[in-house]
């Protein structure tokens, strides 16, 4: 890593932790500058905007949390059927860090997604690759397409109110009534027995 990759880094640790905890409008470039230890100067360098800082930190945020579910999909030994569930599974890990405050796309699109509309975008993105990545289980386990919506829902439902509440139960509540959708659409043999409608 170059030293500017790794100043560029630091600064999106920094922004990261500042806009994820306290909000990304309560949080101005000069806090981004005293918690990253570099100067203005060199953070106007590398984010000429605060715009293009918050840009850059739902990508990075959007691509680590991706990749930290899959790796835990792909680390599980369980049938097909059963790693839509170790979702719900990462999920409540997720809800037991001392840091969780929700989705972080959610909560930029309700500070700055009326006037920001790339803010917007990037959430709608992360929601769109969510349940694209969501779809791609339910194919693996030979469940019909019609599921994956619904699982998708069930989960930003479970982050939403785990966010609420502080709790990680709604995680468990969310993996048990996904469980019951699967076991409504597959045999015992993991082949589908039925098909799910359009949403209505």
């Amino acid at each position: 890593m170059t030293d500017i990759e790794a100043t560029r880094e630091r600064i999106l640790d920094a922004a990261e932790e500042l806009f994820y905890g306290q909000g990304i409008q309560a949080v101005g470039m000069d806090a981004v500058r005293s918690a990253s230890g570099v100067t203005l100067r060199r953070l106007y360098q590398l984010f000429p905007s605060k715009g293009a800082l918050v840009e850059a930190y739902l990508l990075r945020r959007d691509e680590r949390w991706r990749k930290s579910l899959a790796s835990r999909v792909e680390e599980s030994d369980a049938p097909p059927a059963e790693r839509i569930l170790v979702v719900f599974d990462w999920l409540r890990d997720w809800f037991t860090e001392p840091d969780f405050r929700g989705c972080a796309f959610v909560n930029a699109f309700g500070e700055l997604g009326a006037t920001a509309p790339e803010v917007a975008e990037a959430a709608r993105r992360h929601k769109e690759a969510f349940r694209h990545y969501i779809a791609g289980l339910v194919d693996d386990a030979g469940a019909p397409g019609g599921l994956a919506t619904p699982l998708a829902l069930l989960a930003e439902g479970a982050i939403t109110t785990a966010a609420l509440t502080g709790s990680p139960l709604p995680a468990h509540a969310a993996r048990e009534a996904a469980g019951l959708l699967l076991t409504a659409v597959l045999d015992q043999d993991g082949r589908a027995v039925a098909q799910a409608g359009p949403p209505r």
